[in-house]
């Protein structure tokens, strides 16, 4: 039997992991810090994210380990929250390469989540695997250290992927329910002075990078995981109000989303970092993009 263990999977990708691999997989295990349970062929198993346990168990034999667990970082970066936000992704990495390290039958693939966010802020040069610059900052070094965890851990009978996922574009969650708000109370204006980058992949070509990696064992390391054509902040804002129906949208000058910023409890970087990453491993080797366009993307996911 073949066997997928998702740590960290009850969040929005996670499900959109489940949903596309429930039927190629004969069983799938949730690692949750929610009860236990099984539902058709998922069965979530309760682990912590930092200890081994009886869960530990289902690292042993499975075929494919991808790990999602990490605290969101939409929030304001307090110490506290920033110590919760690096450790819950470094803990959880390294406890996963442990339970690997103890295993008869390790996975033969582990895809560990990171972030795009690891590049520099970057207006015009596009960020690949192979020339992308390392930025600097909070969010750049827990990116750097989940990544290390990853790739320190000793697994010499399992491929190790890190995932440096844009923001996620799907109908269900992610980055577009706030942004489409926005667009319909007439606030979707651009927000800054609207150059940023805006690097981004809709789930279903997320799920299927995924797919396509675990597929092609000639793929290792860090991975991009972005669609072929970054867009500017003002581009996606325009293409929102047009996918909603709103034929205007009040710009958000860095003050005022400064501001903005403190009353919703979150940090202005999360739209103003210009990220201009672009997927070239993934085309290098092939993959073929469904959704290669913002305007496509949104009409499936808003339209």
């Amino acid at each position: 039997m073949q066997k997928l263990v998702i740590a960290g999977g009850s969040g929005f990708l996670g499900n959109a992991i489940i949903t596309y691999f429930e039927d190629k997989f004969d069983t799938i295990i949730v690692l949750t810090r929610g009860k236990s349970c099984t539902k058709a062929n998922v069965r979530y198993v309760t682990w912590d994210a930092k200890s081994l346990s009886d869960w530990q168990h289902e690292i042993d034999g499975c075929e494919v380990l991808i790990n999602m667990a990490g605290r969101s970082v939409d929030c304001r970066y307090t110490e506290q929250n920033k110590k919760m936000i690096l450790d819950s992704r470094v803990d959880a990495t390294q406890i996963l390469g442990e339970a690997i390290t103890k295993a008869k039958n390790p996975p033969k693939i582990w895809l560990n989540s990171s972030t795009a966010t690891i590049y520099k802020h970057s207006l015009h040069e596009k960020m690949s695997e192979e020339n992308g610059e390392i930025g600097s900052g909070f969010s750049v070094n827990v990116a750097k250290a989940w990544e290390k965890s990853l790739f320190e851990s000793v697994t010499p009978k399992t491929r190790k992927i890190a995932l440096r996922t844009s923001i996620v574009l799907g109908k269900n969650g992610g980055a577009l329910t706030p942004i489409k708000k926005l667009a319909k109370f007439g606030l979707g204006g651009k927000q800054g002075d609207g150059n940023q980058k805006f690097s981004w992949i809709h789930v279903n070509d997320f799920v299927r990078s995924i797919d396509f990696i675990i597929q092609n064992n000639f793929i290792n390391g860090p991975v991009n995981i972005v669609a072929p054509e970054p867009t500017t902040n003002a581009k996606l804002m325009q293409l929102v109000r047009r996918t909603v129906g709103v034929g205007f949208g009040l710009p958000a000058p860095k003050w005022l989303l400064e501001i903005g910023a403190v009353c919703i409890r979150t940090e202005t970087e999360l739209i103003l970092k210009s990220r201009n990453v672009v997927p070239k491993k993934l085309l290098d080797a092939g993959f073929t993009f469904r959704y290669r366009t913002l305007k496509e993307a949104l009409k499936e996911t808003i339209g």
